[in-house]
């Protein structure tokens, strides 16, 4: 179940609304709940290409800073989040760095938390022809 797209983008959402509001410093223009599904969908994109390419850039100081460094990795890419959805008319405002920090930090822990809860796949049994004798 963990590994569906659809369960991905559903703790994206409700990360994201998490992070909007508990962070003082994070807001978005409309409330309602298409809003967080589309800066689900921004956040999956940046995720799913700006991602492998900063992790491989950056791994050296994720060496030297034993994976710290993943949290600014991850601000970056919260901030590439709110350009994108900026771009297309969903208006994620970000005040500072600090916002963008502790908006990062939770998005993380909501997805750590959400995904320890949800149930493991189970493998489908195999069914096997028998040959005949």
């Amino acid at each position: 179940m963990k590994n569906s797209w659809l369960v991905r983008f559903a703790v994206n959402a409700v990360a994201l609304y998490a992070a909007i509001a508990i962070v003082p410093g994070l807001s978005v223009a409309n409330e309602s709940w298409t809003t967080y599904l589309w800066l689900a969908l921004f956040f999956g994109i940046v995720n799913a290409f700006l991602s492998p390419i900063l992790k491989l850039l950056t791994c050296p100081f994720y060496l030297l800073t034993l994976g710290l460094f993943s949290l600014i990795v991850n601000t970056i890419l919260f901030y590439a989040t709110a350009w994108l959805s900026n771009l297309f008319g969903v208006a994620l405002s970000i005040q500072d760095f600090g916002a963008a920090f502790l908006g990062a930090l939770i998005v993380s822990l909501v997805h750590m938390v959400l995904f320890a809860v949800l149930p493991e796949d189970r493998p489908r049994p195999r069914v096997h022809a028998k040959r005949p004798n």
